[in-house]
């Protein structure tokens, strides 16, 4: 999570939601790290759990991730746990549930649906302080300029 973190920081000091996200394979093997571009690269869908499971795919040559373990410092969105499920990424750890927008557990419960054909084991809170702090300090920071955003 430390390392998903560091994403986060790079997120902030480019502009973006600072969301940072990790792939590991067996446990141990990084393959994949990103932040959150969505403005840099002008796409709604480049998310920090998007590009990581679209690098950790380049990586390991398949689709299918079934030997992963995806870290994100805050709870997936609808659109990345969907993504979580069709990849078959067998665990995700998060540090900050998102009560409001949250896809994975939190508000819609897409990792657990009995209706899809896959099941994701979730672990929340590591490390939730730090990456709550950053989220709270990102979004203070754009109200106090005048911007519409939500926390």
């Amino acid at each position: 999570m430390q390392m998903a973190l560091r994403q986060a920081a790079r997120a902030e000091a480019a502009g973006e939601v600072p969301v940072g996200a990790v792939m590991v394979r067996s446990g141990t093997q990084l393959i994949a790290q990103a932040h959150n571009s969505t403005e840099m690269l002008k796409d709604p869908t480049a998310h920090a759990e998007i590009l990581a499971i679209t690098q950790a795919a380049a990586a390991l040559g398949d689709w299918r991730l079934t030997d992963t373990t995806l870290y994100v410092t805050k709870e997936p969105c609808p659109m990345c746990a969907g993504a979580i499920v069709l990849a078959r990424i067998p665990r995700v750890v998060w540090a900050v549930d998102d009560p409001e927008r949250g896809g994975a557990l939190s508000r819609f419960r897409i990792l657990q649906d009995e209706k899809l054909h896959h099941r994701v084991e979730c672990s929340t809170g590591l490390l939730a302080d730090e990456a709550r702090a950053m989220l709270q300090q990102f979004f203070r920071a754009r109200r106090g300029k005048g911007a519409s955003v939500i926390p």
